[in-house]
This record gives structure tokens, sequence and C-alpha cells, in this order.
């Protein structure tokens, strides 16, 4: 069984996922950063493949990707950096970047490099839902690769009944139509979404926004938990990365 789905099989609330971006904020950080956060408790962790163009993303995930790029990350060498992550780390591993990054790699040699050291599912925004289901879904099937997929609180029911089939793992809750790194509105409109989404028939966790405790309590209310990046980032180069976790429990 994949990962995450046995996640959500385990646990079915307040599931905690981690984002950072790969080779931050030193280029061989990668894995240590992941045993960190799996020595920690963290459920499930989403590593960053960076990219100089991240449409949306806010400024402090945007810097921390030029930093990993400037420093000569790429998504060859984080594969090369994963390689025997399998060795210590249990947890479900997504990638999350910008297709662009992927097509250019070759969508067959990244599933085939995603299956060889142990990734479990892959977050594309920028990959469209009929494109994937046209061109690729069979090809991330065979490889046991789950497309993570993403609702905003500007989804079409019509459009939300398309996603809710095609979804695989979880579905990426956006809290808002803004980019990363905001605060976690809470109004009866967007608690509305949230319970929308919250009555589809896939696990859910509530992105963007995320910044601490009470915000991870407010999100898990509405979904099986929730995503934090843009805070544990700023922890991460403040040298305060245990601590921000800790304080989360």
């Amino acid at each position: 069984m994949n990962r995450i789905d046995q996640l959500f099989q385990d646990k079915e609330k307040d599931i905690l996922s981690i984002y950072f971006p790969a080779g931050y904020p030193n280029l061989n950080d990668t894995v240590a950063n992941l045993q960190l956060l799996q020595d920690k408790g963290v459920d499930m962790v989403e590593i960053g493949i960076p990219f100089s163009d991240p449409l949306a993303d806010g400024p402090v995930i945007q810097l921390a990707a030029k930093k990993a790029l400037d420093s000569g990350m790429s998504l060859q060498l984080l594969f090369e950096q994963l390689k025997e992550v399998r060795k210590s780390i249990i947890m479900p591993l997504i990638l999350m970047g910008y297709w662009n990054v992927v097509h250019k790699f070759g969508v067959d040699a990244f599933l085939d490099q995603c299956q060889k050291v142990g990734i479990d599912g892959v977050i594309l925004p920028d990959l469209p839902l009929e494109e994937y289901e046209e061109d690729f879904k069979e090809k991330f099937e065979a490889k046991g690769v789950h497309n993570i997929l993403l609702v905003t609180p500007q989804t079409t029911d019509s459009r939300m009944a398309k996603i809710e089939k095609a979804a695989k793992g979880f579905l990426y809750m956006v809290s808002s139509s803004a980019t990363t790194g905001g605060a976690l509105e809470q109004n009866k409109e967007k608690e509305a979404y949230f319970k929308k989404v919250a009555q589809l028939n896939i696990p859910s966790l509530i992105g963007f926004g995320i910044r601490d405790k009470q915000s991870l309590v407010n999100a898990s209310k509405f979904s099986n938990g929730a995503i934090i990046g843009t805070a544990f980032i700023k922890a991460l180069e403040q040298g305060k990365a245990a601590d921000f976790i800790d304080a989360l429990a």
C-alpha cells in the first residue's frame, strides 16, 4: 500500500505535513531535515523542487528556493540525495514543484526515479487535470506515485466532482487564492468551503496560512490535518526547526 494511503488509514485526524525546499538552508541539508522531522513525530513531508519562477509561492519560499538553486540544487541532485533515504525514513514523502521542471527532466525518468528512491506522491499545481488524465495517469499509477490534486475556494462544484473522482491520496485544500505565506482566514464563507471539501470521499489537508499551533488546530477542525511551509522555512533559516515543531505539539 502507498505510504500516503497507509497514513490516512492509520491516522484520521491531526495529520501534520511539513514543506521545505530541497537543499535548504544548505545544499546537503535535505536528508538531515527529513530525519529531524521524522524524529519529531511529523507525519509526512513535502520536499520542494526549487524552481526559478515559482508563481504560487510567497516571498519566503521564493527566496529559499533561490538560495537552494544558487547553491547548486537540481532535480537530479535531489534524487541523488534521496537514493538511500528509505534506509532511515519511513514516513510518506512527496515531491512538490512545477511541471516545467518535471517535463524538462523527462516524465518517464522522473517517475522511474520517484519509484527508485521511494517517493509516494507528487504535487504539481500547474499540471492541468485533463492533460494528466489523458497523457500521464497510467504512467503515474504504474509507478505507484500519487498525483496529489488541489482545490481552492474558487473551485466550482462540477470541477470539484471531477477532481474528487481523479484524486489519489488526499486533496490539498488551498485555504485562499493568495500565494503561500499569508494568514489563515476564517469566516462563514471560508468555513462553508472547508466543510464542502470535508464531505468529499477522500481525505484532505489544509495548506496556505498555517503557521502555529492555533492555526493548525483550527485547520484540523475542518480537515484531516494541515500543511505548514513558510513558517517552518523561517524556523529553518533561524536554526530553530526543532523548537518550531515542538511548539506545535
